[in-house]
């Protein structure tokens, strides 16, 4: 998503002329490029999948909406395992319409994770449930701290759900260090993200994450804790960000690799 601009076949072949071992990939390009043509793609580039992006979306009411969050669950699940990356993340939903029961829809994500987890479990799949800043909570997640997406992944083994530490959604939070040591105790910490907090945010605030080392985040001290914690999987970088996106997609590839030598190593 950081390079939306490029094409999978561009993405893969700038990945690996820049020395990038993995690639964390999207649903929706995946699914219009084709889900066994993209597999071959990244092999054949002599890179990894590291996790597919994006599961979840759990907390409707209504009966029919519920069943079809779960299908397309298990099937985002089985494009996971087609892909072979053993990690699913999870943006679990917000409140319905009309709603202002947080914990209610908490609950709900819970029992979605109960039906889907031994689903994910036996093709291999871990599911990572990616707590984002509180300013999405109404309409695209209800789990908000890293301390409620363990809450919830510690219901399940957690060789099947665990979380995602996100240094753009968790980097405000003076009780996520402690989280993350708990959730590397518990050998819950399936993905590691990176983006940096600039401001002011843009209009609708979803496009606005800063580019490595442009924003308020510590982020080299954030990836000294997660691998204290234990952590040894892919570290990703994930902007979303219209001005980025409007660059040369080579060029901010290779910009952002830079900058993760500069500002996390």
């Amino acid at each position: 998503m950081t390079v939306r601009q490029l094409t999978l076949p561009e993405l893969t072949d700038a990945c690996a002329r820049l020395g990038v071992p993995g690639v964390g990939l999207w649903r929706e390009p995946v699914q219009a490029y084709g889900i066994e043509a993209a597999a071959k793609l990244v092999r054949d580039a002599g890179l990894t999948v590291t996790t597919l992006c994006r599961g979840g979306f759990f907390t409707a009411t209504d009966p029919g909406e519920r069943a079809r969050a779960l299908e397309d669950n298990r099937a985002a699940v089985d494009e996971a395992a087609a892909l072979g990356t053993d990690t699913l993340l999870l943006v679990s939903g917000g409140l319905p319409a009309g709603s202002k029961d947080l914990p209610g829809a908490r609950e709900r994500i819970a029992d979605a994770l109960g039906e889907l987890a031994p689903y994910a479990g036996e093709r291999g799949v871990r599911l990572a449930i990616e707590p984002l800043h509180p300013m999405y909570a109404a309409d695209r997640c209800a789990v908000s701290t890293l301390t409620q997406a363990l809450d919830l992944a510690e219901r399940f083994p957690a060789e099947q759900v665990g979380v995602v530490v996100d240094t753009y959604h968790i980097w405000w939070d003076d009780q996520a260090p402690a989280a993350v040591a708990r959730a590397g105790a518990g050998g819950r910490i399936h993905s590691f993200q990176l983006a940096d907090w600039i401001t002011p945010l843009p209009e609708g605030v979803l496009n606005g994450r800063g580019q490595l080392g442009e924003g308020a985040i510590d982020l080299r001290t954030w990836r000294e804790q997660v691998e204290a914690a234990g952590y040894t999987g892919p570290i990703e970088v994930e902007l979303f960000n219209d001005a980025l996106w409007a660059l040369d997609g080579v060029v901010l590839l290779a910009d952002t690799v830079a900058r993760y030598v500069r500002h996390v190593l």
